[in-house]
């Protein structure tokens, strides 16, 4: 695949604002693969001081849409289904999701994530399934 199809994917994310309010310290996309790190800030906690779940579904759904775009260079994917299990909580440090493909067809990907904590310890894991949207990635000015 092409590495500045991944670069470019890169700036697209980093360049969504809701990138910026999950204080997001990185993105790596590769052939099939994407990791993305965020420092845990108390502005994402529930009533019990640990991580809200919309937090890890954010982090799982944007590493592997990403796994999965990656394969795609010329649409827009959309996410069509995503199923997520949350291990155990996580309240401080630096959490990161790496997704790879699991499969891939004309129309259909389906990628697998796992957060880990900066322990090394698996926090949450889920699959996400992704279609072809009818958007060119070439029509989206932060992609170019």
């Amino acid at each position: 695949m092409n590495i500045e199809h991944y670069r470019k994917l890169e700036r697209m994310y980093m360049a969504a604002p809701l990138t910026e309010f999950y204080d997001t310290t990185q993105i790596t996309i590769s052939e099939g693969h994407t990791e993305v790190s965020i420092q845990i800030d108390s502005k994402y906690f529930h009533a019990l001081g640990a991580i809200h779940g919309a937090v890890y579904f954010k982090l799982l759904d944007d590493s592997t849409y990403f796994a999965a775009n990656s394969l795609v260079e010329d649409h827009f994917l959309l996410t069509t289904n995503f199923n997520i299990n949350i291990i155990r909580p996580a309240n401080k440090g630096i959490i990161t999701a790496k997704a790879d493909i699991r499969f891939a067809s004309k129309n259909l990907w389906i990628a697998e994530g796992t957060i880990y904590n900066d322990q090394g310890k698996e926090i949450a894991f889920g699959t996400g399934h992704f279609a072809r949207s009818k958007t060119l990635l070439m029509n989206i000015d932060v992609y170019r």
